[in-house]
C-alpha cells in the first residue's frame, strides 16, 4: 500500500472499529492534551510516559495542571480517523500523535487544534507541513527519521556478515515513514551488490506470513523498518525472527530489549520527552506554525549479547567498541 492509497485510506475509513483502550477525561478548566496512537496501549505505554515525564520537567502533572486522554488503534491504521474525530469531538487544546499516520489523521480531522508529532516523518511530502523550519499550519513536532541511517544499517549487516548477499526487510508500506527507508536500503544496496528483498505486513496479522515468506527466500539478515505497528509489535516480531534464527537490525532499542539483535538510530523515548517543549509552547500561546520541526543529532547502538551468542555469531570489536549499551 502506497501513500496515497494511506491517505486515502485515512480519509474514508468509515466502519466502526471497536477500540481495546480509551482513556476518559472529564473536560474542566485545566487544558486537555489527547492522544492519538497507531500501536497498542501495552507497548507504546513506554513512550506515553516519556511524554508525561517531559510534562513534569515543565512543571504539568497530570490531574494537576491538565488532563490527558488517550486513543489506541492497536496497529489498524484504519481505526485513526474515528479515533481522531473523537479526540477532536472533546475540543483538546493540543493533541499528540506519535507518528505521520496518526497526524494525517488527526490534520484530517482539524485543522485549528494543535498537533504535536514526536515521531513526524516525510511531513512534507504527506502535507502536514510546509517546511521543517517554517510548519505553517497547525503540526509540528520532532522527526527522528534521519537520512542515511537505513543505508548504514544496511553497512552494518555486511560488517558481521561479511558473507551476506541476501538482505530481507519486513516492511510496513502503509505507514507513510516506511517507503522512503525502503527506497533507501534498495538503493543503498543496488550500489553493494546486495540483493535487497521486502515482505510487507500492513497489519499484526500479517506478521507471520511476512517473516515466514523471508524466511523461504533464504535471506542471511533481517533488516525492520521504523514504523509504529512494527514497534508496537516488537516482542512478537522479536520471537518470530529468533524461531528463524536469522540476524536482525532495527532502528530502535526496544527492538532490542524485546529480544532483537542489534539496533542503530535515534533514542526515540527522547524524541517523546521533548515533545513536552512544543506541548508547553502552545499552551502559553505559540502557535505550531512558529514552532520548527526538531532533528535529534544522536545516534545510538545497542547489541543484545546473549541473541549474539543464540545465533552463534562473533561481532566484531569494530561494533562492540561503538555501541552504546550491551545488554547482557
Amino acid at each position: 500500500m502506497r501513500r496515497r492509497e494511506f491517505i486515502t485510506l485515512l480519509c474514508c475509513a468509515a466502519t466502526a472499529w471497536p477500540h481495546s483502550s480509551v482513556g476518559q477525561a472529564p473536560r474542566t478548566t485545566r487544558p486537555l492534551v489527547g492522544w492519538v496512537s497507531g500501536g497498542g496501549r501495552t507497548a507504546s505505554w513506554t513512550f506515553v510516559e516519556a511524554f508525561l515525564e517531559g510534562m513534569r520537567d515543565f512543571g504539568y502533572v497530570e490531574g494537576k495542571q491538565f488532563d490527558f486522554t488517550h486513543r489506541f488503534a492497536d496497529g489498524y491504521v484504519e481505526r485513526l480517523p474515528m479515533l481522531a474525530d473523537e479526540l477532536v469531538r472533546l475540543n483538546p487544546s493540543v493533541i499528540v500523535a506519535p507518528g505521520s499516520g496518526p497526524a494525517v489523521a488527526a490534520r484530517k480531522a482539524t485543522a485549528t487544534i494543535p498537533i504535536v508529532a514526536p515521531a513526524l516523518g516525510d511531513a512534507v511530502h504527506l502535507g502536514l507541513i510546509a517546511s521543517e523550519a517554517r510548519p505553517g499550519g497547525n503540526v509540528t513536532g520532532i522527526s527522528p527519521y534521519v537520512p542515511g541511517l537505513p543505508a548504514k544499517q544496511l553497512e552494518f549487516a555486511r560488517e558481521f556478515l561479511p558473507s551476506a548477499g541476501s538482505i530481507g526487510v519486513l516492511a510496513n508500506l502503509v505507514d507513510p515513514k516506511a517507503p522512503p527507508q525502503l527506497q533507501e536500503l534498495r538503493d543503498a544496496g543496488q550500489k553493494m551488490g546486495i540483493i535487497v528483498v521486502a515482505a510487507e505486513a500492513d497489519t499484526p496479522g500479517d506478521l507471520d506470513n511476512a517473516v515466514q515468506s523471508l524466511v523461504s527466500q533464504r535471506i542471511d539478515v533481517i533488516i525492520v523498518l521504523q514504523t509504529s505497528m512494527l514497534l508496537s509489535e516488537r516482542k512478537r516480531i522479536a520471537a518470530l525472527i529468533a524461531a528463524a534464527r536469522i540476524p536482525a537490525i532495527y532502528g530502535y532499542r526496544q527492538h532490542v530489549e524485546s529480544g532483537g539483535l542489534i539496533s542503530y538510530g535515534v533514542d526515540l523515548r527522547a524524541c517523546f520527552t521533548r515533545a513536552a517543549y512544543f506541548v508547553d509552547k502552545i499552551l502559553h500561546g505559540v502557535p505550531p506554525a512558529n514552532l520548527p520541526v526538531e532533528f535529534p543529532t544522536k545516534l545510538e547502538m545497542v547489541i543484545n549479547l546473549p541473541v549474539v551468542k543464540a545465533l552463534g555469531l562473533t561481532i566484531p570489536n569494530s561494533l562492540l567498541v561503538r555501541a552504546d549499551t550491551l545488554i547482557e
